[in-house]
């Protein structure tokens, strides 16, 4: 049975909001020093691509209108095939400087 495309935005909206309620109040240095917090960053952003992946696959036009789609899924790969070689300082800056605008994304998606 075919899960609902809604279903997909919802996952991906989830783990950005967790995304954003875990690296609150922290920075750069923080993050870094802190193992658990990197892996449930990377996990959570491991969600996001797989979930805006499958919606792909399931609603194309819906999937479209997601800036970068292709960028999210690939850093995903990045994060669980390239697990060791993984760039904190890259996470950082799309945590801190990309998520915010993909937030905005998905919950206007969610609201149409």
């Amino acid at each position: 049975m075919q899960r609902d495309a809604r279903a997909y935005l919802w996952e991906a909206l989830r783990a950005a909001e967790l995304l954003t309620e875990f690296s609150e109040g922290e920075d750069f240095d923080g993050y870094r020093s802190n193992a658990m917090l990197r892996s449930a960053v990377e996990r959570q952003f491991e969600i996001i691509g797989e979930a805006l992946n499958q919606l792909s696959k399931v609603d194309s036009v819906l999937a479209g209108q997601v800036p970068d789609l292709g960028r999210i899924v690939a850093f995903r790969n990045i994060l669980i095939h390239g697990y060791a070689t993984v760039d904190d300082a890259l996470v950082w800056q799309v945590l801190t400087e990309r998520l915010p605008g993909l937030i905005g994304v998905l919950r206007r998606l969610q609201k149409t």
